[in-house]
């Protein structure tokens, strides 16, 4: 038993020192831990009492202070503001209008468990050009078969390729800002029907 003790004597020592230095990092661990728990919970204290201290020109609980972003529906800066609910998603396949000019179409349908990745891309079954009479739906713009450089490509551009990048579904959401936008057939119809006001009215004896 000496004799192997002996001939394995430096495996013993090492496996000895390894046992130690884990020891001691546990412990060095240990103590930081405790320590930031500490200095963190103390933090939060200080935190909280400042919380309470509301400076003379903090738009705190005033609403005579204009807002940064109209998006916050009226909630002060300083102030956090309740998340809206989820919204329900409309799947009555039933277009909308843009709301402001390049808009990316709304998508009109529900999309729960489509396929978009780098292997299959399951909006293009039914929206590539190949397909879109088939199925009755709206193609994809020529502008997804374009390159960086404006050159036509024989399939859909790899920059264009990932459509959620762009496009959403329609929900029952209400509007968060007012908008007065108007599409440009509304606009030429709204013009029309002007001038034929016009030319009705002149036409009266």
């Amino acid at each position: 038993m000496s004799n192997a003790f002996a001939r394995n004597r430096p495996l013993w020592i090492a496996g000895a020192l390894t046992v130690a230095v884990m020891v001691l990092v546990f412990i060095a661990g240990w103590l930081f831990g405790s320590g930031s728990e500490k200095k963190d919970e103390a933090r939060r204290e200080v935190a909280a009492q400042r919380a309470h201290v509301v400076a003379p020109d903090s738009a705190l609980g005033r609403t005579d202070r204009r807002q940064i972003d109209a998006l916050r529906r009226g909630i002060p800066i300083d102030q956090e503001a309740a998340p809206q609910p989820l919204w329900h998603v409309q799947n009555m396949d039933v277009k909308r209008e843009r709301a402001y000019p390049m808009q990316p179409p709304t998508i009109p349908h529900a999309i729960d468990g489509y396929q978009v990745d780098r292997n299959s891309n399951r909006c293009m079954l039914c929206h590539a050009r190949a397909n879109a009479e088939k199925f009755q739906a709206p193609p994809v713009s020529v502008t997804h078969y374009m390159d960086r450089d404006d050159q036509f490509l024989a399939t859909i551009s790899s920059r264009r390729y990932f459509c959620n990048q762009c496009h959403v579904v329609q929900t029952d959401a209400p509007l968060l800002v007012g908008n007065t936008f108007q599409t440009i057939d509304a606009v030429l119809a709204a013009a029309e029907a002007g001038t034929a006001t016009a030319e009705a009215a002149k036409g009266r004896p």
